[in-house]
């Protein structure tokens, strides 16, 4: 939704008001305002929260049983035991998602305090990573985390997916190296440590068969996708072009055939240029893949469905 779609939200206040809020008005003093709003707007009947509570798509409890998401989360953690496990907060500040990882605020939940519920926690993750790195200039950054995550765009009408969902994320961080030595062994790892993750859930009760990888890489990357190709010798591997400018010359994912019989791309990775505008370091590398485990509970383990 482009900016004139939302110009109706502003019929009422008029340019000059409208300019005061998105940009004259100090922060702290816009913050205090909107809080003394909602606080007002707060003041409703019982039977308006019980209308929410059903009908508010942002607000539905997960489909999946907690215990099979916590055991999943025990697994997934297990088979990432050389990355540093971060239990993130549940907000970010405002614009991580739309200033590192140059996607649109509009699919972001944004609150009056100044922050915005995490929607992407690769692009949490990649915040720390910056700070860390600022540090100690020389460490390899090493991170994982299981989050529930929220998006406002429109969700597929699609059974398995909705607003609220579950993320199992890693990403690495550190400079490159001569022949791109450090993405090449940071996405090698990636791909082995989901590999191995989907090997201890299927000794728990999930079935991950027929699995597959894709390799999409830029032209200049054509040599390190078929380095990765020639690496991983236990699944069908091809490599293609990549159209998708979000990532940095590199992208993976990983498919597997689901109980309803469709291959479906669990796992996503690749490269990105965050770091590198985080930091103003051209030689600054992150690696970022995720999978999305409570996806995977409801399409790959039959007896976690509703």
């Amino acid at each position: 939704m482009t900016e004139n779609d939302r110009a109706w939200t502003r019929s009422d206040l008029g340019e000059a008001a409208y300019a005061a809020l998105a940009k004259g008005m100090p922060a702290s003093k816009l913050w205090s305002l909107l809080l003394s709003v909602v606080e007002q707007r707060s003041q409703r009947a019982t039977a308006a929260l019980h209308q929410q509570w059903q009908n508010d798509r942002f607000v539905q409890p997960s489909y999946i049983d907690q215990r099979t998401l916590l055991e999943l989360d025990s697994q997934l953690l297990a088979a990432a035991a050389e990355f540093e496990a971060v239990e993130l907060s549940p907000l970010a500040p405002l614009g991580v998602c739309s200033s590192v990882a140059v996607g649109s605020q509009n699919r972001v939940v944004s609150t009056v305090r100044g922050t915005e519920v995490v929607s992407d926690p690769t692009n949490v993750l990649a915040l720390e990573s910056a700070r860390r790195l600022r540090a100690d200039p020389e460490c390899v950054v090493r991170l994982a985390t299981s989050h529930r995550c929220v998006r406002a765009q429109e969700v597929p009408q699609v059974p398995g997916f909705a607003a609220t969902f579950r993320m199992f994320c890693m990403t690495t961080a550190g400079h490159e190296r001569k022949d791109q030595g450090f993405l090449s062994a940071a996405l090698l790892d990636h791909i082995q440590t989901h590999l191995r993750a989907l090997d201890r859930l299927e000794q728990h009760g999930y079935a991950f068969p027929e699995r597959s990888l894709r390799i999409l890489v830029a032209p200049e990357r054509e040599a390190l996708g078929q380095r990765l190709a020639a690496s991983l010798t236990q699944m069908p591997v091809t490599v293609e072009p990549l159209e998708h400018r979000y990532y940095d010359g590199v992208r993976f994912m990983l498919s597997a055939r689901s109980s309803n019989g469709a291959p479906i791309p669990l796992i996503d990775g690749g490269a990105f240029d965050w770091l590198r505008r985080l930091a103003s370091n051209h030689k600054l590398v992150l690696v970022a893949s995720a999978l999305g485990s409570q996806l995977a509970a409801y399409l790959y383990r039959p007896e976690a469905k509703p």
